[in-house]
Order: structure tokens, then sequence, then C-alpha cells
């Protein structure tokens, strides 16, 4: 995965710079010396002063990529390596991962990795579940008798040569077992990035074969450690995506380690100096057809909200001689007012004094 330097940024700016961004000029050719009439030419639109919710949230950039980070290892017998898988392709359930002198090894999804040979007479053991649990979802135990558990039963082998029957073995070369060599087990299916070994090399128990990751996407961002206790795991967010309309995510972890600025990281670095950042896991559903890899996104988490306040565009907002906002009425005349917290994702500002309920105001026109 690239490395990016991030930062993340509140959207709640309360400095003066930040609101007037929007209606700079608007604000510079509209203040005649007195104060209430409109420079002709300037082109103005009416808002009204509304009463609703204003949300809270923090903006931090992340990086949509493949999750997770897997080595395959061989455990089987010595050996040479006569065919991989390349980088690129995506390896599933009971799919091949390579041969080994032409023998295939093949993934099953698990978390607990192959450390024995499975056979009838075999102790029980979390790995039996495991391949147990493979052998139903392959279908290979068409009449429901395996009992996923840690036991390895008659029913476990009949399965086994089930699948072997798919391999295109004859009913007399099914044997009912698997060993160590034959299956490597992965937490998800394998996307291959890498090969550390080429065909024609020699094999040894404990090569590292292939690395890639999961086909699992997800945005890895970095969260600055000032803004640690405004996200949960759980919380709903907003991805922007290129070239596409936002999509609902959900954030599944947060990591307990900080990074310090300009230290290298597992996702986007922080950029400049700035606070430590602890890395956010988000998850996400792709607009169909979405095909960018490794690409910047940015990700708005709402914190907070302030329900039935006054809330005005930013862009009414105008700076007073000597210090302080104000608006300019529709009917006419300046109002000094009071603004409260900005929420610049929705362009608005709680208003606390100066005006009231469905009063208008000019803002520039779009």
């Amino acid at each position: 995965m690239s490395r990016r330097r991030r930062r993340a940024g509140s959207v709640l700016a309360i400095a003066v710079a930040a609101p007037l961004a929007a209606g700079v000029v608007y604000a510079a050719r509209s203040e005649p010396t007195s104060g209430i009439t409109p420079t002709a030419g300037i082109a103005t639109g009416t808002a009204t002063v509304t009463r609703g919710t204003l949300t809270q949230s923090i903006q931090i950039d992340g990086t949509l990529a493949y999750t997770g980070t897997y080595a395959v290892t061989y455990q089987g017998f010595p050996g040479v390596l006569t065919a991989v898988s390349q980088p690129g392709a995506t390896i599933g359930r009971g799919g091949i991962l390579f041969r080994v002198s032409d023998a295939p090894v093949r993934l099953l999804i698990g978390a607990v990795p192959v450390y024995r040979d499975f056979g009838s007479g075999m102790t029980d053991g979390p790995d039996v579940r495991q391949l147990e649990a493979n052998l139903v979802a392959m279908g290979f135990d068409p009449n429901h008798r395996i009992t996923v558990d840690r036991h390895f039963s008659p029913a476990t082998a009949a399965a086994i040569r089930r699948w072997e029957g798919s391999w295109g073995r004859k009913s007399y070369e099914r044997t009912g077992r698997l060993s160590q060599g034959q299956v490597v087990f992965l937490p998800a299916p394998l996307r291959v990035t890498d090969l550390q070994v080429q065909v024609g090399a020699a094999m040894e128990p404990g090569a590292t074969v292939v690395t890639g990751t999961s086909t699992n996407r997800a945005v890895i961002a970095n969260l600055g450690t000032d803004a640690r206790g405004k996200v949960a795991v759980g919380d709903q967010v907003r991805v922007a995506l290129p070239d596409s309309d936002p999509v609902e995510g959900r954030v599944t972890a947060i990591g307990q380690v900080a990074t310090a600025p300009g230290e290298e990281g597992d996702g986007p670095a922080p950029s400049g100096p700035g606070p430590a950042t602890v890395q956010v896991t988000i998850t996400l559903r792709l607009p169909r057809g979405f095909t960018l890899e490794e690409t910047p996104v940015t990700v708005d988490v709402t914190t907070g909200a302030d329900s039935d306040v006054l809330l005005l565009p930013i862009a009414a907002l105008l700076a007073r001689p000597g210090g302080g906002y104000q608006v300019r009425l529709a009917g006419g005349g300046a109002v000094t007012v009071e603004p409260g917290r900005f929420d610049e994702l929705s362009g608005q500002v709680e208003i606390v004094g100066g005006l009231t309920e469905g009063q208008s105001v000019e803002v520039p026109a779009s």
C-alpha cells in the first residue's frame, strides 16, 4: 500500500478567516461608507433565518485499500515449485494457490494455521472445526452428516473423499485424508500481490511462496489523537469517493498505538507538524462498477448535533469594522450578529444573537 502523508482536520473552524472564505468578495465590495447601502453591480440573493439542527463533524483523509496482509507458507515435503498464482489473481475457498512437484496446495478459510495432517484417529482440535466448516461451505456434505465441531468423524472423511473426487481423482484414489502440505488456512480469500519465489525454485517446509491481501476493501485513515475521543467503533460516516457520489460507511476499528508526525505507519502518514495519529478502519459498500484502487478519499465523521438553533448560510456573514460580524438585511440596513458554531460541510452557521427566525438577509448570488 502506498503511504501518504495525511492529517486530520476539524471542520468546526471558528477562526475569522474560515467562514469569510465563501463570501470574501461580497464582503469587500458591499461595505460602503454608510455601512448600509449595497454597492451597485454586486449580484445578491436572500436567505431566511431558520431554526433547525447544526451538525458537528470532523473530516479526515484516508486511502481506499485492500485490508489484511498475509504471507502464504508451504508446510509440505521438499520439492520444486512448478506453478504459482500470479500477482493480481484472486484465490477463493478451495482454489489452488500453487503447486509443488505438481501437487496442488489449496486455500481454505480459517484463522488457525495448518499444523498437522488430517485423518481418522487424530485428536480433537480447532483446526478440525475449521476444516469441517469449509467442507460444509463447499457443498461436500450434501446429506448433512457433519457436525461442525472439534472431532474428525467418518462424515468428515466422507466429505474429504467427495472433495478429492472434484479434483478428478478416481474412487480408488480417494483417501479421506489431507496432509499438512495440501492445504493452507487464511482468514479470507487471497488477492495475490507479490511472489516470494519463482517457478523452478526448491521448496522446503516453512518457505514463503506468495504474499497478498484479502479481497475486502476499506478506508484506512489517520485520526489525530486530539480528536480520538470524538470517534468510536460503530460510528456512521460519509465517504467522498473520486468520480462518484458519497457513500455511507462505518468505523470498524480504531488503533490503540499512536504514530508521531513524520513516523512511518501502517496507513497514510500525517503531513508536517501536527498531533500524533491513530489508524482508523472504515468499511463501506462501493458503488457498482467502482474499480479504482489505492485511491485517496475524504471521510466526514459526525461527532454531535445541536438541535433547535437559529441557522444562516455562512456566506451571509460580513466582517464588521473593528471586528466581529454583521449581516445585511434584505430590506436594507446592517445588523450586528453573534455566531456560534460553524458547520462548513453544510455551509451553515449557528446564530446566537442579533437575528430572529424568519428574517431575510442578503447573500452573494450563486
